[in-house]
């Protein structure tokens, strides 16, 4: 299944942006392939304002975020992945979401995976086989 992040970050983005607000990205700027300028980075992370009139070319694609923009009057590309990307707010009111760590996706997937592959194994190792099961049927009421 592929991943829900950049679907849910579109969706905010666009919302956001639609109601006048001006969208915030917040970036695990130590997550590898993030091309932000270091300088502006504190504690690991950056926030960047997204508001279509502050950068320019707005790729989000289903692996990464990119657009160009301009730090102290330097053009500078940014490059995201979805990864990095730890939330999306509105600096206005604070509507948006926090995403969940990559770790915990990644785990999520493989415990549907593993719990998959064992309700698989449990099935096959009866005894009796399965019963088929019989659809849903209508009656005509009068």
């Amino acid at each position: 299944m592929t991943p829900k992040r950049p679907y849910i970050l579109r969706a905010l983005y666009e919302w956001l942006v639609e109601n006048d607000l001006t969208p915030h990205l917040v970036v695990d700027a130590e997550y590898p392939y993030v091309e932000v300028p270091q300088q502006f980075v504190q504690d690991g992370q950056i926030v960047l304002n997204v508001l279509p009139g502050a950068i320019q070319g707005l790729i989000m694609g289903n692996e990464q975020v990119s657009f160009r923009t301009r730090f102290n009057g330097q053009d500078q590309k940014i490059v995201l992945p979805i990864g990095s990307i730890l939330a999306i707010y509105a600096r206005e009111n604070g509507a948006g979401t926090i995403f969940e760590p990559e770790d915990a996706l990644l785990s999520e997937v493989e415990g549907e995976s593993a719990e998959q592959h064992d309700n698989s194994n449990s099935s096959n190792n009866n005894d009796q086989p399965e019963k088929p099961k019989k659809g849903p049927t209508l009656t005509v009421v009068k």
